[in-house]
This record gives C-alpha cells, structure tokens and sequence, in this order.
C-alpha cells in the first residue's frame, strides 16, 4: 500500500524544485546565438548575477555545474605549487580544495568539525604564522549542504584582514545564493563561485564566478590558466565567447526567466521566506529529537542555515538504519529527501528548503517524516509537525 501518487515532492538540496513558470520558459524552439534576443538575454543574466552577488564587475558564465566553477576560479588565480587554505566544516570546502589538490596545488586543510561553523579565531591564528606569505588562497562555503552548517563570511573576511594576510579570499556561494544575503564588494571577498541548481532555480548546467579587481591582478599571472575556464578569453565582443562556444540556450532561457522571478519578490522578502521555512523545519525535528534517537548535525541554533536541515540518528536499534525512513518517504509516500553525505553518510538525512518552496510544500514534507518515523518504530518526540506549524502561525500573523 502506498499513498505516493500524485506529484512528487523533492526536498534535496539540489536540484531543487523549478517554477511552472521556468519549466515554461525553456520550452521554446532554439534561436540564432549570434545576434537578436539571445544577446539581450545573456547580457540581463550577467547584470542579474551580479546584482544578486552584490559585485560592481561582471561575472562570468560557464556551461557547467558547481564542480567546473570551483576549477574556473582556481584556474584564474593560481599556479602549481601554489598554497591554499581550506576551512572545513563538511564535505564541500574540503572537495573544493580536492580539486586544487589535483590541480597540482598543496593543500592544507584548516580541521574543523561538521557540527559547528569555521571559528574566525582559528583563521586569523593560522593566517598569523604563515609570515612568508606562502599560503595564496582560503576558500570556504557560504553554505555547507552536507552538514547543514552557515559560516559567518564577513566575520572570516575580517580574521584574514586582522591577520594582515594578501591570500585571495574565495567563496562558494552555490547553496546560499537567492536564499540568504551575499555581499561580495562589502565583505571583502575576491572570487565568489555560484550555480544555477539551487536557489537560482534552474536546472543543473549554468554556473557564475565572479572576481574582483584583486583577483584580476592575480589573473594575470596565473599558471593554471586553460582555454575553456580563461576569464580573459570570455571578456572579448563576440557573443559566443562568453560561453567558450555554443551557448546553452535553453538554460539561458529558464534563468532568465528565475531571476525575473527573484527580483519580483525583492530580495528582503526571499531571505524572510527561507528564515521562516528553515525555523519550521528547525522546530519540527527539535520536537523529534526529544527522544534520544534524532540530533541536528549542527549543534548550535545560530549555525543552522536556512537552506538545508541535516538530521542524523544517535545510536543503535530502532531508527538507526537511514535507509529504511528515505525509501519509506519516497516509495510509500511520493517524498524525496536528501540523503546524508560524507563523514554522515547513511546516519541520517536532509529536509531542503531552498529556492521555489513554500510552507505547503515543507509543512507536506515535514508530515510525512513523521509518518515514516511512526511506521518504521523510530522513537521520536510526538507532535513536531503540530509545533512546526504553532510557531509558523505565531511568525506570520494574520
């Protein structure tokens, strides 16, 4: 027996679920990529990005997932031999710093843990000993998906200034882009990376860095540098240069049409819908975790984002086999949860809420973890989806 039909529910963090209205918007017959509207449309996605990035430089596009950003920005600022620091608190920093490494850079790895955020305190002390100035970039992410973590970008800009360190300071913003304030010029970053599968509510396959006059300089330099990720070769006139080829029109079409989206609700009111889904989802598993059986990965309140939910279940015996709630979710009842990763790999799950979500579409999700935990026998405190919506009715008043 199952109560699954219907339309699906996805809640994993990417990709997240697309607008009717950019599922519309792609579907349209290809155009000429060398003149006409497509022009119009890259150049209203440029300034888009830009604006939602908070940078006064343009940033560039690529036809790839976060992965191929991570290798665009390393690329254009760096050489072999060159030392990054990587500030790890979950999976995603640490394979951003996999890449340099393959990319024949030395990388040191800043220990951090998947249950708190990257403490500024630990950068600034590091930063401080490396006075022959050999470490040449610090990447983090805004946003870690695996552990559910939110890292403090402007208080990590300030430890690497209070240190009086020249390393270029490198964001991944993939997770939090659209969702939650980013202040590239204002915080001092160098080179932020985004792309389009997460809360810019597109399909996987855009991708955006952007760099600022600090980085160009390193730019210019840089031994890694490739014909496909070189920011200089996409700066020239013709069109198809932005996109090393052929653009992807179609994708372009569907981002287009997010962003329009994005700037018609205003930024204030997306990071207010996201702070209020992610305290509902919040609240409903603090209910669930009365029993002992369920924890946040994240332990303090102020480091949980507000665009991924990471469970994980404490112990053995009933509740302890991951597998069985998300096969019971999405078999039984038409709901896709987000499987653990890495160092919580098959001990727990994540509730996404991100981009195109509402409180239907959460409190829905929410409703059927609880099913699942009741018809699996997982010992859980009862009444988490009552509290969920108590406290968003209490936030959104009539």
């Amino acid at each position: 027996m199952t109560v699954s039909a219907g339309r699906e529910f996805l809640a994993i963090p990417g990709p997240t679920t697309m607008p009717d209205e950019v599922l519309a918007a792609m579907h349209r017959p290809a155009i000429d990529i060398y003149a006409g509207p497509l022009l119009d449309i890259t150049e209203a996605i440029l300034i888009g990005v830009g604006r939602l990035l908070h940078s006064a430089r343009r940033p560039y596009i690529y036809i790839a997932n976060g992965h191929g950003a991570w290798e665009a920005a390393l690329t254009n600022v760096l050489s072999k031999g060159d030392k990054v620091l990587v500030l790890d608190s979950g999976r995603f920093a640490v394979g951003w710093g996999s890449v340099a490494a393959g990319l024949g850079c030395e990388v040191e790895v800043l220990p951090g843990e998947w249950h708190r955020a990257v403490r500024p305190a630990e950068v600034e002390a590091r930063l401080a000993k490396d006075k022959r100035g050999e470490i040449k970039a610090v990447l983090v992410v805004q946003i870690d998906t695996a552990s559910g973590v939110v890292n403090d970008i402007p208080a990590i800009s300030r430890a690497i200034k209070a240190a009086r360190h020249d390393a270029l300071f490198m964001v991944d913003a993939v997770a939090s882009l659209g969702c939650m304030p980013f202040e590239m010029d204002a915080w001092g970053v160098d080179v932020a990376m985004a792309a389009s599968q997460k809360g810019l509510m597109t399909p996987p396959g855009l991708s955006f860095v952007a760099a600022n006059a600090r980085a160009r300089k390193a730019h210019e330099t840089a031994g890694l540098r490739t014909p496909y990720w070189d920011w200089t070769a996409r700066e020239g006139q013709e069109h198809y240069r932005k996109y090393a080829g052929t653009a992807p029109e179609h994708l372009l079409f569907g981002q287009h049409k997010a962003l329009e989206m994005i700037f018609a609700e205003g930024f204030g009111a997306i990071f207010e819908r996201h702070r209020l889904l992610a305290g509902t989802v919040q609240r409903a598993v603090e209910v669930w975790a009365e029993a002992g059986a369920l924890s946040f990965s994240v332990a303090a309140p102020a480091e949980r984002s507000n665009t991924v939910t990471a469970v994980r279940f404490d112990g053995a015996g009933p509740g302890s086999d991951a597998a069985a709630l998300l096969d019971y979710c999405n078999q039984r009842c038409g709901v896709v949860l987000g499987r653990a990763l890495g160092d919580l790999s098959g001990k727990g799950f994540r509730i996404a809420h991100m981009g195109h979500v509402n409180a239907p579409m959460v409190l829905g999700t929410l409703g059927v973890v609880e099913v699942a935990l009741g018809a699996l026998g997982i010992p859980h405190g009862k009444g988490g989806v009552s509290a969920a919506a108590e406290w968003l009715g209490r936030q959104v008043k009539a």
